[in-house]
């Protein structure tokens, strides 16, 4: 009777898979317990009140898990109304400034053939590689020289200004539109802003909605800028700031804070993060 020489091979296989899949799947539960954990202390230690933490700790439950004040004065002493208000007003209006001149930078290095183009790309490109803190004490002359600090504009105007990340999503969208469509455009008396409005700009779709979500991330979670360029202006942000110093102490009233500033960026990313994961790779492949 002739020996199956296979089954072995077969059986090795598949313990060997079924380790290397045990082993990703604790990879996976380590990086969600790295991840949640402090997320879910913070919550824990926001419940309880500054008596109570100093008695049981951080690990211990909450005596009482519907103890809202400290999310109460967190609200009103961070003035955070103020804060969400003017995070919301640099968001308005950078977001929408930045989108139009991301795309139409990348509609230029795309559809444009000009003798300058790889170096205007690379304007773009080489101070990704700078570290912004060795920039910042120009940075910050510029600013104070135009009279904008210690105001809103100055938050505008360093947040429009358009990094190669954007570029590069709309530059992939872009290169996949048929250069077609726009000779057919020209052939019917279209102009180049025209062809950008009416053929490009609709193909855009994903990576305007890619765009949105980071910048507004970006802008929302920054705090160097608003306290760097514009210290006299809370946003969502630095009013965290508020509970350093003598309130420091209060570790359950900082929780508090730091969760009311979490929670919306956390909703913002559960609900929309498809967008960001379709926006940079679906342009990449045709």
């Amino acid at each position: 009777m002739r020996r199956n020489n296979k089954e072995p091979i077969k059986s090795t296989f598949i313990i060997n898979n079924l380790f290397g899949r045990i082993f990703i799947y604790l990879l996976m539960i380590i990086g969600v317990i790295g991840v949640f954990a402090p997320l879910l202390i913070v919550l824990n230690v926001s419940l309880k009140s500054n008596e109570e933490y100093m008695m049981s700790g951080v690990m211990s439950l909450p005596e009482n898990i519907a103890n809202f004040t400290n999310y109460v004065r967190a609200f009103v002493e961070g003035n955070f109304v103020t804060g969400f208000m003017n995070t919301l007003f640099l968001v308005v209006i950078s977001v929408p400034v930045t989108i139009l001149i991301a795309s139409l930078v990348a509609y230029t290095l795309s559809r444009f053939d000009f003798n300058l183009r790889k170096l205007v790309y690379l304007a773009f490109l080489i101070p990704t590689f700078i570290p912004g803190m060795t920039v910042t004490i120009a940075t910050f002359q510029v600013i104070k020289a135009l009279g904008l600090y210690n105001s809103l504009m100055a938050g505008i105007i360093l947040y429009i200004g358009t990094d190669i990340m954007q570029i590069y999503i709309f530059l992939q969208f872009i290169n996949n539109v048929p250069v077609s469509l726009d000779e057919s455009a020209r052939l019917d008396g279209a102009g180049r802003l025209k062809i950008y409005t009416s053929i490009i700009l609709p193909q855009l779709k994903p990576a305007i909605a890619t765009t949105i979500i980071l910048k507004l991330l970006g802008i929302y979670n920054d705090f160097f800028t608003p306290y760097m360029y514009m210290p006299k202006i809370k946003t969502a942000a630095t009013s965290l700031y508020s509970f350093s110093g003598d309130k420091l102490a209060e570790w359950p009233l900082m929780s508090a804070a730091i969760v009311l500033v979490a929670v919306p960026t956390i909703i913002i990313y559960i609900f929309l993060q498809k967008y960001i994961i379709s926006g940079v790779t679906d342009g990449a492949v045709k």
